[in-house]
């Protein structure tokens, strides 16, 4: 399989990008190194992935000040749309898991006409304290007694973890919520993160600021580009299905898949179902 490998240059930031795989092409905005270890290689066979990295996963430029926003939700909006044009394409689907979701999602409201479809993994309506408390009774209700002893241990240990790196509190944190985010939460989940490089300025910001207090029905009004959400049923991070209820009338085009032996890893907990149901759905779409 031909790998192509690049970097998009972003006033200094340099954002790694990498392309495999055969068929319409599929942006993957996050970590280039984690969700290409992440997503199914069968997948390879059928789209063409382009990985990308963002801000929080690239090391900033010298030149640029410390500030209180030191990356917006719009430049990555734009970052994303550049490497489009670096690659001479006119569309692609764009794909984003978890927080990245809210980046596919904009990305997409932004460039509708560049967009065939959005592909949202396990991603919240919001990251808002209402939302969280909403996936903290879902853990308390449906979680075994050996998994919530397990998230306990690692919360009870987190704080020391923190301390003595807080440059990677990110790849901490993920590691701490294993029992809440993988259905088989002895699943060796360092190994996706081996090598990538943590912006925790830029993450912060994003993940506690814009995306608490983001609101993704927003701009809905005219927006017509198909939307597949997949969601597992035993994600105690994003929390339960049902919490899209209200919000699906804002979609014109929304196709929601729930994986009933996945948490907030459903493309990798149920590979072969997940590539199933989502290349049935973009087939649908073309």
């Amino acid at each position: 399989m031909k790998i192509q490998e690049g970097i998009l240059d972003r006033n200094g930031f340099a954002l790694r990008y990498r392309i495999e795989g055969t068929g319409d092409p599929l942006l993957v905005i996050g970590s280039s190194l984690f969700y290409q270890r992440w997503f199914s290689p069968l997948l390879r066979k059928n789209l063409q992935f382009i990985f990308l990295d963002h801000r929080g996963f690239c090391e900033a430029p010298a030149a640029v000040p410390a500030t209180s926003e030191p990356c917006t939700l719009e430049e990555i909006l734009d970052d994303m749309d550049a490497l489009r044009r670096q690659l001479n394409l006119e569309k692609w689907w764009v794909a984003g898991h978890s927080g990245h979701g809210y980046m596919a999602l904009e990305y997409a409201k932004k460039f509708n006409d560049r967009v065939i479809g959005v592909v949202l993994i396990a991603m919240a309506p919001s990251l808002s304290t209402e939302n969280h408390a909403i996936a903290e009774l879902h853990f308390d209700t449906l979680a075994e007694s050996d998994r919530i002893r397990a998230f306990k241990k690692n919360m009870e240990e987190l704080p020391a973890l923190l301390e003595a790196d807080p440059s990677q509190a990110f790849l901490v944190y993920n590691l701490a919520l294993t029992p809440k985010s993988w259905r088989n939460y002895e699943t060796e989940v360092k190994r996706f993160w081996e090598g990538v490089y943590i912006n925790m300025p830029v993450i912060d910001h994003l993940w506690g600021i814009v995306f608490r207090d983001i609101d993704i029905t927003s701009h809905l009004e005219d927006f017509y580009t198909p939307v597949w959400l997949a969601l597992g049923k035993f994600d105690f991070v994003t929390g339960p299905g049902e919490q899209w209820t209200t919000i699906t009338k804002h979609f014109p085009d929304l196709t929601i898949e729930l994986f009933e032996h996945s948490a907030h890893n459903p493309a990798y907990e149920e590979a072969e179902l997940f590539n199933q149901k989502l290349l049935n759905w973009m087939a649908v779409c073309k």
